[in-house]
């Protein structure tokens, strides 16, 4: 028996609203993004939807990965490792807006979330004279900070 019915994901309006289907790959790799608050890279997805699905392809992922990048549903980041790592845009909540600190020793990466409203109103400031200056409309930013974590900082 099934449990009770929870609804399509939030992604499945943005597919159709842009005239894709959801296939197999498509929907496995932001199922597996969806379960995770790690920066996974495209074998760590790789592996987690062959698990499931042992028929999807290394290539397959790698697709489907750039082409959710494209469609604004994953965001792809370099930590400056080697290898792209993906995290989803967005929760069904909402925007998941937040900034990294990565520590270059040891590579870990930390989701920072709590803005000061001081951080805010610059971003905001920032971002207003950009688009002003460039012409540009601006729909989202993403900032890394780049140093030394606290057990790498105190080990030195």
């Amino acid at each position: 028996m099934m449990g009770k019915h929870m609804g399509p994901p939030w992604w499945h309006g943005r597919f159709r609203g842009r005239g894709y289907r959801i296939t197999v790959a498509r929907e496995a790799i932001l199922d597996v993004l969806n379960r995770t608050s790690e920066h996974l890279s495209a074998e760590d997805v790789y592996l987690a939807v062959h698990k499931v699905h042992p028929n999807v392809g290394l290539t397959t992922i790698y697709r489907t990965l750039e082409l959710l990048v494209q469609l604004g549903l994953v965001f792809k980041f370099d930590f400056g490792d080697g290898r792209a790592r993906y995290e989803l845009a967005e929760t069904p909540k909402g925007t998941r807006h937040h900034h990294h600190l990565v520590c270059t020793v040891c590579g870990r990466v930390i989701d920072y979330t709590d803005f000061i409203d001081d951080e805010i109103e610059l971003l905001s400031r920032t971002e207003q004279a950009l688009s002003k200056k460039f012409n540009f409309k601006i729909t989202n930013h993403l900032i890394q900070f780049y140093g030394l974590c606290n057990e790498c900082h105190r080990k030195q």
